[in-house]
């Protein structure tokens, strides 16, 4: 299985810099079965059957994009540098991973200043850079959440910078637990009006948690994709949901995750029977064709990168030949791309 099986060719104009607003009236892909219908995301409660259950990641996405000065003392006095810092991920001793631009601007013991109240020091730097912050707690999320900015994917970023919009637009409407730095984007097409009309079509929902790690932007390196190691994230499937997606299952409802977070989140706290367990920890489950869902009856998702591992889920679900038809169906029909993007609903034939 190579990594050119998972290419395909996209015109620039085609990736979103901005969503749909309102959020519902994305154009939506349902492919069910062999057959394409374009709809709109608002036509969900229509698409869905009374009794399916939406899977959906209540992560919050931090401002995890910070820009600050290095001060370094010389003999000649106070020099400084500007650093664009990108927070990945909280450590058990305090410290931050992070990523840093230029990183060789950088030296052991040095502060970044962020602005007046947030500023952290260079712990560590060729295993990979870890900053300690001088605050902690509600201190440090308040000056966190006042000098960053929205950690927006390396394809919208390098077309604009974040703006206070992105606050809004790259968070869903259910966010509750602090720690991504990048957004469950399936999640981003929701409303308040349609969570209503959902439950109103009586679709039940789930909350789980999945910190999206920037590792979700990198690239597959290798030739044959079944050597890929994929980056740990954090999840937690709590009792209830677990008890949640058993129960409907029992009742014959479908399990639909929205997201591939979530889908890989429920996958990994999958028995081999399909039961769902509580789990809490770490999961680098890596979805790629040939895989058996225990779980998942279809997903809800936005359109992705060519040669990334979530194509490789895509197709694992619906199959390598079905997903390139459902792609090039949505690059002639002109839907939009990536995390700001249109969104698809995959069932496949057997669901």
């Amino acid at each position: 299985m190579k990594l050119d099986d998972f290419d395909f060719d996209l015109h620039d104009g085609l990736i979103a810099t901005r969503p749909a607003r309102p959020r519902s009236s994305a154009r939506l892909l349902l492919a069910e079965g062999d057959a394409n219908e374009d709809r709109h995301v608002h036509d969900l409660p229509g698409i869905l059957r009374r009794g399916d259950r939406l899977v959906l990641n209540d992560t919050r996405v931090i401002p995890a994009r910070l820009t600050g000065e290095r001060i370094r003392m010389t003999p000649e006095g106070e020099v400084r540098a500007k650093v664009e810092v990108t927070l990945m991920e909280p450590q058990a001793d305090c410290t931050w991973s992070a990523l840093a631009k230029p990183l060789r601007k950088l030296a052991l013991g040095e502060t970044i200043v962020f602005s007046s109240d947030l500023s952290a020091e260079v712990q560590a730097l060729h295993e990979g850079l870890r900053l300690r912050f001088n605050l902690s707690g509600p201190d440090f999320d308040a000056a966190l959440n006042a000098a960053g900015a929205m950690p927006l994917p390396p394809y919208i970023a390098g077309k604009r910078a974040p703006d206070e919009r992105d606050r809004e637009d790259y968070q869903t409407v259910w966010a509750k637990r602090a720690g991504a730095v990048a957004a469950p984007t399936a999640s981003l097409h929701f409303d308040e009006a349609l969570i209503a009309a959902l439950s109103d079509a009586g679709i039940d929902f789930s909350f789980v948690t999945l910190h999206v790690g920037a590792g979700t932007f990198l690239p597959v390196t290798v030739e044959d994709v079944t050597t890929h190691k994929m980056h740990a994230e954090w999840g937690e499937v709590r009792d209830a949901a677990a008890a949640e997606m058993n129960a409907t299952r029992r009742a014959g409802g479908r399990i639909i995750p929205v997201g591939t977070t979530a889908l890989r989140l429920i996958e990994t706290a999958a028995t081999p029977d399909g039961m769902v367990q509580p789990f809490e920890g770490d999961t680098d489950i890596f979805i790629y064709p040939g895989y058996r869902f225990r779980v998942a009856d279809g997903l809800m998702t936005n359109f992705h990168l060519p040669k990334s591992t979530l194509m490789m889920l895509v197709s694992a679900l619906m199959g390598q030949a079905r997903i390139s038809e459902i792609y090039a169906h949505a690059i002639a029909e002109r839907y939009r791309f990536f995390s700001y993007g249109d969104a698809s609903l995959l069932i496949p034939s057997h669901s």
